[in-house]
């Protein structure tokens, strides 16, 4: 798992699938002009590539599952927050609307740099949040790391009046992508 997030690492946990957890360095700048599908699906190959050239350089082959979250909110790419004042700016304006959640997913094969890249949507619905609410969920620290600068799983759920697709993407794996994308290695998850 090219990926340090521990949301995604239990989530890899839950299928029973044995992994590694080695995180990317790869460069996840991209162009301004890039649409979201295209930003998520090369940031996930990016991290699943060059983790992928890690191993295959040490001798360890495997499936490197790579992974990238962004919020998007009337074409804006909203990632992580760079600090307090930018999630406030984000939950801001995010409340009582609706965006969209992408994820892509990447997994390279070690052994031969075989890969499979795809992505998955889901639009969330937020309630309205006062300025002081949202000042106390920034003060938990639960935004600061976060894609749109909210945890589906955490604090941030009370936020969400809704949902249509995959919760698991907002999570940031839709895991049935990834089960589907594993049986083209021959990976089948019960």
């Amino acid at each position: 798992m090219a990926s340090s997030s521990p949301r995604r690492q239990e989530l890899i946990t839950s299928l029973g699938l044995p992994h590694v957890v080695q995180p990317s360095d790869a460069d996840e700048t991209v162009p301004a002009d890039w649409a979201p599908t295209r930003i998520v699906e090369a940031l996930a190959l990016r991290k699943a590539q060059a983790v992928a050239q890690e191993r295959h350089v040490s001798g360890e082959d495997g499936i490197v599952i790579g992974s990238d979250t962004i919020v998007v909110l009337d074409g804006e790419v909203l990632g992580k927050p760079h600090d307090e004042a930018d999630a406030e700016r984000m939950l801001t304006s995010l409340q009582g609307r609706s965006h969209e959640v992408y994820t892509g997913v990447a997994l390279v094969r070690a052994a031969d740099g075989r890969q499979e890249v795809s992505h998955r949507v889901t639009t969330v619905h937020m309630t309205a949040w006062t300025q002081e609410q949202i000042r106390r969920y920034i003060a938990t620290g639960e935004p600061m790391d976060k894609a749109g600068s909210y945890a589906i799983q955490g604090i941030g759920a009370t936020l969400v009046t809704g949902i249509e697709g995959c919760y698991f993407n907002v999570v940031g794996l839709p895991l049935s992508l990834l089960t589907d994308m594993l049986k083209m290695f021959d990976i089948i998850i019960p």
